[in-house]
């Protein structure tokens, strides 16, 4: 039976671990010029209906050096963006190629889209999750950390797709997770809900930021407006105010804190420059393990191997 990643709420622990492991070999392999070509032959479809620099760049150079093809398919060009339904397009696609990425806005259409499938799809990035991005994350952390469970994980800003797939992952892999939002901005009721399934899971949602930041071994953030949100960029501004990741924020976490920022970043904004420059080679260093990531999510799932 063929495998997709629609969101890490799919995923066990050790089914995310096990991506990092071979995410982690991939890395090995890139940086020693081991052979790595395990899709030789196949191909990729990948639809953009959302702008892209790293969701792009780092899967189409991730099937290329695994000897495979990518196919950009944007929304506004394709048959997709003149009303095609999404089964009639997965349908076609799958007697094309070998897998799906798919960076779209509902995740009810990526959901359909594998529903109608007979090949891998894997979501690039919905309004709801980006699991892609958080892996990468996570990879990152546990290289600097050596280890994931048991940290404190905190995110700071809006409760939107990257605070959902953190507290997800963060907690499926053993971390404790903090979350600052302003009221009226919280993550998903789906992923709260879920935050609260387990009373082994350590989880909190503040309003402060320094509460969140309290003991942080990782504090991550992202902007106040995302894509589609422009219009809201005033009213946001305001909202979060006072949610910037600062250096009074990080004199209250761990002195060895790491940042972590998906970007693009507005410094000035939801992050001080200087707290970026601090950090900037752990922020380059996750947003290069996007390739790494994906790569074994493609070879995971492209390749006929499962995850897990």
């Amino acid at each position: 039976m063929k495998k997709d990643l629609l969101k890490l709420l799919d995923l066990s622990g050790e089914e995310i671990l096990h991506i990092l492991d071979v995410a982690d070999q991939m890395k090995y392999n890139q940086k020693h010029g081991l052979p790595h070509e395990y899709l030789k032959g196949k191909t990729l479809a990948m639809i953009f209906e959302k702008n892209s620099t790293r969701t792009r760049v780092s899967f189409e150079t991730g099937m290329f050096q695994l000897g495979g093809h990518a196919i950009f398919l944007s929304g506004k060009e394709s048959q997709i963006g003149r009303g095609e339904p999404v089964e009639d397009t997965a349908r076609v696609l799958s007697r094309y190629c070998d897998g799906i990425m798919i960076r779209t806005f509902a995740q009810e259409e990526v959901e359909a889209l594998a529903r109608h499938a007979s090949i891998p799809v894997i979501n690039g990035l919905t309004d709801f999750c980006h699991p892609c991005q958080v892996l990468a994350d996570l990879m990152t952390i546990r290289e600097r950390m050596a280890k994931l469970e048991g940290l404190k994980l905190c995110f700071i800003g809006d409760g939107n797709n990257m605070a959902n797939s953190l507290i997800v992952g963060g907690l499926k892999c053993g971390m404790e997770v903090s979350v600052a939002c302003p009221e009226g901005y919280d993550p998903d009721p789906k992923v709260l809900e879920f935050a609260g399934s387990d009373p082994a899971f350590k989880f909190s949602l503040v309003r402060t930021p320094r509460e969140a930041a309290v003991d942080a071994d990782v504090i991550v953030t992202d902007v106040w407006a995302s894509m589609g949100q422009e219009e809201e960029k005033a009213q946001r501004e305001r909202a979060f105010a006072g949610y910037q990741v600062n250096e009074e924020l990080m004199a209250l976490a761990h002195p060895e804190c790491m940042v972590q920022h998906c970007l693009p970043a507005h410094r000035g904004e939801e992050i001080t420059a200087q707290v970026f420059e601090d950090h900037a080679q752990e922020i380059f260093d996750e947003a290069e393990n996007r390739l790494h990531a994906q790569k074994a999510v493609m070879y995971l799932l492209m390749a006929g191997e499962e995850i897990g």
